[in-house]
């Protein structure tokens, strides 16, 4: 059953109670795994001024899953109202937070356990119809499943900007035959439906679904790989300004960058960092740790473009045989382990051609998992947006300074991808686990 059939009846709300409380239970042991596996002075600890200390992480996990579902759906008084400030993200920027009175990893640990059984508590007996729209099939509970999640893969970030030995292990990826399909795929132009105004636990930025009409273009078939990369870079690509917008170029010139974030080269080869160890970088899996400017540049020398988000969307989501726009490129069904590489099952992205059960209508691969992907387009509002639950998620971000990525990563979990989830950052951001593929359009 998907998440749009539960919650319709007693037995679908039974089925929708426990799929609650199984997305709310997997986020917390994944933040366990993240917070437990280093000693406390490396949760304290700053690792990049990018990034708050896990230990921040952590509270301010427990402390939106207080606000929002014991405060704001239980109607319960506030357990700690003196640590909200601290732990609100807009109100001290990343770099300060190490310099707040923060709670200690212990008491940090505590609080987040005795909000979550509170929670769990109030899920139990929460009625799912009939109230109001946090509580309409379950989104406030979804919503923070889906916040805790991401705070996770925030904490995976930080994780890999950390020196020191490896902390977090994770099997390796089955081997798969070289990818030998062809580069790219047509796209038809045409309409297709954008964003969904089904999807229960889909954020605001997510809504409504609209028609968009598009000319048709070709998308790689997978994401552009490792080898690909160090193509460019050994052809000049990072001395050789035409490639580059003037703020890339500047950008590449002020901080010097001449390969993605964490590799280096050595004795004829390129090595990259990951997770504490270092290793050859694999060719045939997706380039990782490339900010904005770094895609578009590639692309540019590649003789090629990004595509634009709808683009991306109607690759991930159209089928061509039925007009309908689904939940994933496979369908309607929920992410399973055939489908791609989600839930930091492993520490990297898989070689390009894996998970073919993942796969499009119309053949692409690999667009819901192993790295986000850089789209042409600023992050701005679908029509008739409406902000909710608060303008904080999405409406402060809408403009020309955020560039959209879509499809997730490995880090990224179930509950926070879909076909119609929109991240966003920075053009200059590296340290996020954001690759990209390439577009043209269809020449006449």
């Amino acid at each position: 059953m998907t998440a749009q059939e539960s919650g319709t009846t007693a037995a679908g709300t039974e089925t929708l109670r426990e799929r609650l409380l199984a997305s709310l239970v997997t986020a917390r042991d994944r933040t366990t795994l993240l917070t437990s596996c280093v000693e406390d002075p490396d949760l304290t600890a700053q690792h990049s001024p990018l990034m708050s200390p896990l230990v921040w992480d952590l509270a301010h996990i427990g402390n939106q899953e207080e606000l929002w579902l014991l405060r704001n759906v239980g109607g319960r008084e506030a357990m700690r109202p003196d640590i909200d400030v601290l732990y609100d993200a807009f109100e001290h920027p990343r770099s300060e937070r190490p310099s707040l009175p923060l709670l200690p990893p212990e008491e940090a640990r505590k609080y987040a356990a005795e909000v979550r059984g509170r929670a769990l508590d109030l899920l139990a007996g929460a009625d799912f119809e009939g109230g109001s729209r946090l509580t309409e099939a379950g989104f406030a509970f979804g919503m923070i499943a889906q916040h805790e999640q991401q705070h996770d893969e925030t904490m995976l970030i930080t994780h890999q900007l950390r020196t020191g030995p490896a902390a977090l292990t994770a099997p390796a990826h089955e081997p798969v035959p070289p990818y030998t399909g062809p580069d790219e795929v047509l796209v038809p132009g045409g309409p297709f439906t954008m964003g969904t105004s089904t999807e229960p636990w889909a954020l605001d930025n997510e809504r409504p679904a609209h028609v968009r009409e598009l000319a048709p273009f070709w998308l790689d078939t997978v994401p552009v790989t490792n080898a690909a990369y160090q193509a460019f870079i050994a052809d000049g690509g990072y001395d050789t300004e035409r490639w580059w917008t003037p703020e890339g170029w500047a950008h590449v010139r002020r901080n010097s960058l001449e390969a993605p974030l964490y590799w280096r080269r050595e004795g004829g080869q390129w090595l990259r960092r990951r997770f504490g160890v270092t290793e050859v970088v694999p060719p045939e899996e997706p380039v990782l740790h490339v900010c904005w400017y770094e895609a578009d540049a590639y692309a540019r020398w590649a003789g090629r473009r990004l595509p634009t988000e709808a683009e991306w969307e109607k690759a991930a989501r159209h089928d061509p045989a039925t007009g309908r726009s689904t939940r994933y490129p496979w369908g309607d069904a929920d992410p399973g382990p055939e489908h791609a590489n989600l839930g930091q099952r492993h520490l990297s992205p898989a070689p390009v051609g894996s998970y073919p059960a993942g796969e499009s209508p119309l053949g692409v691969r690999q667009l819901i998992g192993d790295v986000w992907e850089w789209t042409s387009s600023d992050l701005e509002p679908y029509p008739g947006f409406t902000a909710f639950p608060y303008r904080e998620y999405s409406e402060v971000f809408f403009g020309p300074e955020y560039k959209v990525m879509r499809g997730g990563s490995f880090a990224v979990d179930a509950v926070a991808c879909r076909g119609t989830f929109r991240n966003w950052d920075y053009p200059i951001r590296r340290q996020i686990f954001a690759g990209f593929r390439t577009a043209r359009s269809e020449t006449v």
